[in-house]
């Protein structure tokens, strides 16, 4: 009984040891990765084909389908990449996480002492590889943790009764439901699957009862998918129904080629049987579904109805091309701009409305549009550090300079929308209710401020057309100032909750008011 005990313990702390290793190699990779891995991912995603390679290979190397996912969801709530391009990610996901049994079974874990050993030395020697240290040190670790899980069941081995049951063939859907179940609690198929690998090596589990479960893992993964879309709009949840729907047909397609599966590699060790049925089976589902994406993104279509429409700007990602002439670019960062400009008009008028409707919609809309022009702050950004550095004259850089101002103010005018999100965000956290009296500040002050982006809009389109926007800057301002008196008094009333949000409100117009004037002043300076 007491040594039953212990190698309970001895097991149990193995596989944390595991855990450990698993999820802080995923986090070390996604780390070094950083901001590289989802720019990778938004770039390379336009056919599915390529989606499904690159899903397979971050997999592979992140070692976390769970990870891959949740990025690919968070990329698809940001409006980065659409719902369908984000299907062939997760169809590759799957396939990436076969990875791990076929490291198992090909006795990588013999290696992990060398490989923790490198990883050390190299987190702490000075130079241009350190970086990989402590990525390399945890790898080994998953391996090293497994070679201990496998030592702790080793006595197992002698309990007949155990290593009956375990080998005996179960019920099939038993052994499906034990695999998602654990799947879903460790929150890692690559768990499970290294377990049922380790178990068919020690000769404690049966190919028939391993298979089973390897298939339940697959749908316990997708549980990470559907806790991160949540808190997401349309789009992200079709994304994580998608994972489900397509793990949930997997083992629908191959529980009942379960024993011709077995019988096909009956050739191959028991280990590597069970690790090649797990790559043939993910890798034939993510074909099938590759081929039949657009019918199976109508379908999901159907299923999640989107209750608003997100237009995301026809934005085009610069791209240094050293055949490019100045004229072109010149051209191009005038057209990008007006388009970036309207985009943050629309997202002004979004983000005023969610505050005077109370309307959830239309603050997740704008929550995940300004999420967009993070992404596009980020890529133009990076293309004019690398364009100032291609320019060989004095006139030329001058403009770029000027150009990078302009974009400059955009982006300002971005971060004044992102002010206006957090006065949102107070609203519905405090149980806070505009009054009337400060709607109809709020809607006075939003329309006239609606009508100077208009007015901004106009002169960006013909620039040789003079523009006065004098008026409407005085005439806002004036408003502005009346609102002020106006707060002012409400201070005074110690009932009035939403008084607080109203002077955020008028502080955050008078300041993007500022930076719009500031940007029309750049625009129409030579």
């Amino acid at each position: 009984m007491l040594n039953d005990i212990n190698t309970a313990i001895a097991a149990v702390s193995a596989i944390i040891l595991f855990l450990f290793g698993l999820d802080n190699f995923s986090k070390e990779i996604q780390r070094v990765s950083g901001e590289r891995l989802r720019k990778f991912l938004g770039n390379f995603t336009k056919h599915p084909i390529v989606g499904l390679f690159l899903g397979a290979s971050i997999t592979s190397i992140i070692q976390s389908s769970s990870a891959t996912t949740v990025i690919t969801i968070g990329l698809v709530n940001a409006g980065i990449i659409s719902f369908k391009n984000s299907l062939g990610i997760i169809f590759g996901a799957n396939v990436g996480t076969t990875v791990t049994a076929q490291l198992i079974a090909f006795k990588l874990t013999n290696f992990a002492p060398t490989l923790i050993i490198l990883g050390f030395f190299l987190s702490f020697i000075k130079s241009r590889y350190s970086f990989i240290g402590k990525s390399l040190f945890y790898f080994g670790f998953v391996f090293f943790s497994l070679n201990l899980i496998s030592s702790a069941l080793g006595p197992l081995q002698s309990d007949q009764r155990l290593v009956s049951f375990l080998s005996s063939t179960q019920s099939i859907f038993l052994s499906v439901c034990v695999g998602a179940l654990f799947t879903a609690l460790v929150q890692s198929s690559s768990v499970t699957t290294g377990l049922a690998v380790i178990l068919v090596q020690q000769q404690l589990l049966s190919l028939e009862n391993a298979v089973p479960i390897i298939i339940g893992a697959n749908i316990g993964t997708t549980i990470t998918a559907l806790i991160a879309m949540l808190n997401m709009d349309s789009a992200a949840r079709k994304t994580a129904l998608s994972h489900l729907i397509f793990n949930i047909t997997s083992a629908i397609l191959f529980l009942p080629l379960v024993y011709p599966m077995i019988h096909f590699f009956h050739g191959f060790s028991a280990d590597v049987a069970l690790a090649n049925i797990h790559l043939v089976m993910n890798l034939m589902t993510s074909i099938i579904f590759v081929i039949f994406v657009t019918p199976f993104s109508k379908l999901i279509d159907r299923l999640v109805s989107s209750s608003h429409h997100l237009e995301l700007p026809n934005v085009v990602f610069p791209k240094l091309d050293e055949d490019l002439d100045f004229e072109e670019i010149d051209q191009f960062l005038k057209d990008q701009r007006l388009i970036i400009f309207n985009f943050i008009k629309e997202n002004y008028n979004l983000v005023t409305l969610s505050i005077e409707t109370n309307y959830r919609n239309f603050y997740e809309t704008v929550h995940k549009r300004n999420n967009y022009m993070e992404f596009l702050k980020s890529e133009f950004m990076t293309f004019f550090s690398s364009l100032i550095n291609h320019v060989d004259n004095e006139k030329t850089s001058q403009v770029i300079l000027h150009f990078m101002n302009q974009y400059e103010y955009l982006y300002q005018l971005h971060d004044s929308l992102k002010d206006f999100e957090q006065i949102k965000n107070h609203i519905d956290e405090m149980y806070i209710e505009i009054q009337s009296d400060g709607i109809l500040h709020l809607r006075e002050i939003s329309s006239q401020t609606f009508s100077l982006f208009t007015t901004l809009a106009k002169s960006l389109v013909k620039e040789e057309i003079s523009v006065d926007i004098k008026d409407e800057l005085n005439k806002l301002q004036s408003t502005l100032n009346q609102t002020n008196k106006d707060l002012i008094k409400s201070i005074q009333n110690t009932e009035r909750r939403d008084v607080g949000s109203l002077i955020h409100f008028f502080t955050y117009s008078q300041r993007l008011k500022d930076k719009m004037a500031m940007f029309y002043r750049l625009t129409k300076t030579p």
